[in-house]
């Protein structure tokens, strides 16, 4: 269904419109624009690009309608998919190849990286991560391509003259405008050992979190540890095996740490993941058995594994439900960009909020204990609590966002009569959003109740 993405992103009516194609798609995939937002698949009508640097062919000129017909000169499924799935990086890449490498000096690196200091590891990381602010695309601090395209399809849609306005279930329930998570990765037994006071500081804000937990070789995991942290309303998630970088070089050995991996994810009573240094590799994600992981960047400029999913808002991939992490890590924001202050975290807050998404933050324990960094994390959580205060950001576990958005995924909008309203399990939390123009800009107003007259 080529308008598929669009009715997952809003759950509206299938009906919103009539999508198809100008003509066959180009045999190859490459990059185009699509008015500002770069895009990355196969083409129907123009070129299409080896680098995202290239002088782009813009789809957006043509783009035409016939009645309440879109065509397209590409099919936008395909095209939002490419780049949540990163399929994007294997072509044109502007970061000289650095992406994840399976070089003896990744090997060397993570076999001493356990002894090495952070003074140390700073130094190594800034140096092969030169470069990094040149990088055209993903857009840094925070890439919205995805929620850019299918805004752009949605206001193509509503130009037509099929509706004044579209009806969809909003995004997040009780209609709180966004959603904001707080992640703790534990590495080392020094993070271990600080995980009370950072719980005693998230509760301080009134914020739940979760801590993502390594189950071989940095420490000791003890039930007691575990309980200690379930037993105050924080969620336990695993963490990788043993975080030593190589759980996605081989199919084969990845295929057997899963198997681990998933005997302790019954053992933590975990439902999500995160990999280590956020390696990953999405294809083979159905050798999975969680519910969610949250190990995909929004743009990983400043990560060994650059790509980044260009969207702020959760999305399947297979039955794993991936949580993107949309905020700049704690060790980045500190020992890369040498920043002690929110103002980074603030400017990608904002500009998440502005299109309803997930606000997420990992922040390790690890790098947190001396008192600059506390300060900081300090002012964070304060800005988060007062986020939710005043504009009802809903402040949630990740275990919470995975059950809202899996309820809303099942959910319908079904017309009665003359009322649009909601059908599906959770129904009694969800409302209804309208979706409109004003100029050439989408705005969205939240309805009140869970149902709507039909226009």
């Amino acid at each position: 269904m080529i308008n598929g993405t669009l009715v997952e992103r809003y759950r509206c009516p299938e009906s919103i419109g009539q999508f198809t194609l100008t003509g066959g798609l180009s045999p190859g995939s490459g990059y185009f624009r699509f008015g500002d937002n770069i895009c990355y698949g196969q083409c129907a009508s123009g070129p299409v690009a080896n680098l995202a640097t290239d002088d782009l062919w813009d789809a957006a000129a043509h783009t035409t309608t016939e009645g309440t017909t879109l065509r397209l000169p590409f099919d936008p499924t395909q095209i939002v998919d490419n780049l949540r799935f990163e399929r994007y990086v294997s072509k044109g890449r502007q970061d000289g190849g650095r992406v994840g490498s399976r070089s003896l000096a990744r090997a060397a690196y993570y076999l001493v990286r356990p002894f090495l200091p952070v003074e140390v590891r700073k130094h190594l990381q800034r140096f092969q991560l030169r470069g990094w602010d040149r990088i055209r695309f993903p857009r840094w601090p925070v890439d919205r391509t995805v929620e850019d395209i299918l805004e752009a399809q949605l206001a193509v849609v509503l130009r037509s003259g099929a509706a004044p306005a579209i009806p969809f279930i909003w995004f997040w329930p009780h209609g709180s405008p966004s959603c904001a998570i707080v992640t703790h990765d534990i590495e080392t037994t020094a993070g271990q050992e600080f995980c009370t006071q950072l719980m005693d500081m998230d509760d301080s804000a009134a914020i739940k979190s979760s801590f993502q937990v390594i189950p071989e070789r940095r420490y000791e995991v003890t039930s007691r540890f575990l309980g200690s942290i379930r037993d105050r309303g924080f969620e336990i998630n695993v963490h990788d095996l043993n975080h030593d970088g190589h759980l996605f070089q081989d199919r084969n050995e990845f295929l057997r740490r899963a198997a681990r991996i998933a005997g302790y994810q019954k053992e933590f009573q975990a439902s999500g993941f995160r990999s280590g240094v956020l390696y990953r590799n999405l294809d083979w994600y159905d050798a999975l058995q969680f519910r969610y992981d949250m190990s995909v960047p929004n743009v990983a400029h400043l990560d060994p594994q650059r790509g980044g999913c260009c969207t702020v808002m959760p999305y399947f991939i297979g039955k794993v439900l991936e949580l993107p992490l949309t905020a700049t890590q704690d060790y980045s924001l500190f020992h890369i960009l040498n920043d002690y202050s929110i103002e980074v975290w603030k400017r990608q807050i904002a500009l998440i909020t502005e299109k309803h998404g997930l606000v997420s933050f990992n922040v390790h324990p690890d790098y947190i204990i001396e008192k600059r960094a506390r300060s900081v994390y300090r002012a964070l959580i304060d800005y988060l609590a007062q986020l939710s205060s005043e504009q009802k950001i809903w402040i949630a576990l990740p275990g919470e966002v995975d059950r809202w958005w899996r309820e809303r995924s099942r959910m319908t909008l079904t017309r009665r009569g003359n009322r649009w309203e909601i059908e599906g399990e959770g129904k009694d939390r969800a409302r209804i959003g309208c979706a409109s123009l004003e100029g050439d800009r989408i705005v969205y107003r939240l309805e009140a109740a869970s149902s709507i007259a039909a226009a």
